[in-house]
């Protein structure tokens, strides 16, 4: 086990610079779970560690040890990779104990190793096996009971679970999860997929181009995203962005689309007459009573979900039409998630509150989070 100090770390390819000055301390035992969209600079943080890409300018240390110029074999790390990296002609004892007998380990050794590993992920009735009898969620497991047996002080998983399909995926990722609790390895982990990243992390780290845009629990992110970024890809469906200013007396917000809300917890006098962008998650609107709504929502495209009923609509207010033509009241479509028991046909004219407490401010320009509501 080891703490993982990762401090202004900079990449560059020639003039192209791809991670800008990344700083993320991981405590002993932690699972780091890196989430963004493709491009974003994930993996390549992931292989600075690992050793497989050079850095640029910062720093890397493992358990207090600078690791910069350390070769991958001499981090005490072991990898899971999407593709699982397995030798074909290898059974899947040969492929686990692999690293072993080239670190010149002793065979009883080996053979206890990869046996505890081996009942550990249920492999142990298929060591004899090679990888094409395999499943995937087998071949995963033989790719992690690989890394296991090595007793590294820091796991890394560049995407392990991509190539799975999606019941799969839950099972593994909730093995995944187990595993690195009994364990208690310090661990880092990649993913594009945020359900996978909520449901594993510890605390997050949200990359946009190479940048660390937040790092907090998985729980802090969705409730106070510190930008538009943020609140955008954390939550599914994705937060709703719109824009408006803030009332002159600081009372509540008046939409570019018309609406004006005024249910809110506490006054806006430090913004007062300042533009803004409101964020509110789909599952902060609700349908309520005629009359005591915030706006009204024609439905468009619904989708049935079982559990949820997703609504995708245009809010239709008296000055949504002259805000759309002037250009400045963006598109008012947004997205209401409802229970699924709701009955809601298209262009049905729905009265939609926004929950007070729930709501988020960003500013327009920087896309940064002004106060809370």
């Amino acid at each position: 086990m080891a703490e993982i100090a990762i401090r202004d770390v900079i990449k560059r390819y020639g003039d192209t610079q791809v991670i800008h000055g990344v700083s993320i301390d991981i405590a002993d035992g932690e699972l780091i779970v890196i989430v963004g969209p493709s491009g974003c600079g994930k993996s390549t943080l992931l292989r600075m560690v690992a050793g497989l890409e050079i850095i640029t300018e910062g720093e890397i240390a493992i358990d207090g040890r600078v690791v910069n110029r350390l070769e991958p074999k001499d981090r005490d790390i072991a990898m899971v990779f999407q593709n699982y990296a397995l030798y074909p002609h290898m059974t899947v004892f040969d492929n686990m104990a692999y690293g072993l007998k080239i670190a010149g380990r002793p065979k009883p050794e080996i053979r206890e190793r990869v046996d505890k590993a081996a009942r550990m992920l249920e492999l142990d009735r298929l060591l004899d096996r090679r990888p094409r009898q395999l499943s995937g969620g087998q071949r995963q497991r033989v790719a992690m009971g690989r890394a296991i047996v090595r007793n590294p002080s820091v796991f890394l998983f560049d995407e392990p679970l991509s190539n799975l399909d999606a019941k799969l995926r839950v099972q593994m990722r909730l093995e995944i999860k187990q595993l690195q609790r009994s364990l208690a390895t310090t661990s880092l982990y990649v993913t594009h997929d945020q359900v996978e990243a909520m449901t594993l992390a510890d605390r997050l780290v949200v990359m946009n181009q190479g940048v660390a845009e937040q790092i907090d629990t998985p729980l802090n992110i969705y409730e106070r995203p510190a930008t538009t970024f943020v609140g955008g890809f954390i939550g599914s469906p994705a937060m709703n962005f719109l824009p408006g200013e803030v009332e002159a007396d600081g009372s509540g917000i008046a939409l570019a689309q018309g609406p004006r809300l005024r249910n809110l917890q506490q006054a806006l006098t430090r913004n007062s007459g300042a533009r803004i962008t409101l964020g509110v998650r789909p599952e902060h609107l609700e349908v309520v009573p005629e009359g005591e709504q915030d706006f009204h929502l024609q439905a468009g495209v619904i989708e049935t979900l079982g559990a949820d009923v997703l609504v995708h609509g245009q809010i239709m207010e008296a000055r949504q039409a002259a805000a759309r033509a002037s250009g400045e009241g963006g598109s008012g479509i947004i997205a209401i998630r409802l229970p699924g028991h709701a009955r809601v046909r298209e262009g049905e004219r729905l009265p939609v509150k926004a929950a007070a407490g729930l709501l988020h401010l960003f500013d327009p320009e920087s896309g940064k989070r002004l106060v809370d509501l």
